[in-house]
């Protein structure tokens, strides 16, 4: 997919998020472990375009008894200097507030990040109920509809978050008219209070981007008027000293003339 950029790399209304995790657990005396479980070790945001608003490694809280890599991407080195975990909590809480959640199986990814997030804010995939055709009346997976749905391939091997977000979300929006049709029938004023305070916040921030614009264009403008100022006295300095060395340059000449007037007057007397 590819990159984008100005208003299309914004958040916006929809966000889109995958968890890549590994197996972690407590480790006892004599080096086995117990208690082992899935902890997240990355997580990727994407919004409506498939541009990345966020895309960490994630430090897990317990010993790492197994990185899946085949199936995670992880690897050691990706979780030498990773964040830590409430941090980026911390990070998704701010981007996925007040906004759409699009994901497949998404109940897994929130429970990796130990955060809620209002139903009907959630779009999985996994439960759309008009995917289920794919896979015979079950649960489909993310690889099943994308190569249904979309008629493109992915996970062929080592899974990436972003890759699985951007997918999800094209998913989505494959489905978004009648999905939020549904969702509007049953959570029909909820959606449109949510929808009434997205269009305030974008306007807030369409006027604050508008505000340090015309702020920009106003230091922009400053900053040429006074070059011009400066190119202007430079100029005036320099004619200043260009006549200051004419007129003295005319006076060495008047001496001049009037020595060589003297010589002559000596050479008839």
């Amino acid at each position: 997919m590819e990159s984008v950029a100005g208003e299309k790399a914004a958040a916006g209304r929809y966000v889109a998020i995958d968890c890549e995790m590994v197996e972690t657990g407590e480790r006892l005396p004599d080096g086995s472990f117990r208690k082992k479980k899935s902890e997240l070790a990355r997580v990727s945001l994407v919004n409506y375009f498939g541009a990345v608003l966020l895309d960490v490694f994630v430090k897990p809280q317990r010993p790492i008894t197994d990185y899946r890599t085949e199936v995670s991407g992880i690897r050691p080195k990706d979780l030498k200097n990773a964040m830590p975990f409430l941090e980026a909590q911390q990070k998704v809480l701010d981007i996925v507030q007040d906004r759409i959640m699009v994901g497949h199986a998404i109940i897994h990814d929130l429970s990796a990040l130990r955060i809620k997030h209002p139903r009907y804010l959630i779009r999985d995939t996994s439960k759309y109920k008009p995917f289920f055709e794919y896979n015979n009346g079950r649960t489909p997976g993310l690889k099943t509809l994308v190569d249904c749905v979309l008629d493109m391939e992915i996970q062929s091997g080592e899974h990436s978050s972003v890759e699985d977000a951007r997918f999800t979300m094209l998913l989505y929006r494959h489905a978004k008219e009648e999905w939020e049709k549904a969702v509007g029938a049953q959570y029909g004023l909820k959606m449109k209070q949510f929808f009434e305070k997205a269009r305030q916040r974008e306007e807030k921030e369409r006027r604050r981007l508008e505000n340090k614009a015309n702020i920009e264009r106003k230091k922009v403008k400053q900053q040429l008027k006074e070059a011009k100022q400066q190119q202007k006295k430079r100029k005036a300095d320099d004619d200043s000293s260009s006549s200051s060395s004419n007129s003295s340059s005319e006076d060495e000449s008047s001496e001049e003339e009037a020595d060589e007037s003297d010589d002559d007057q000596d050479d008839s007397e």
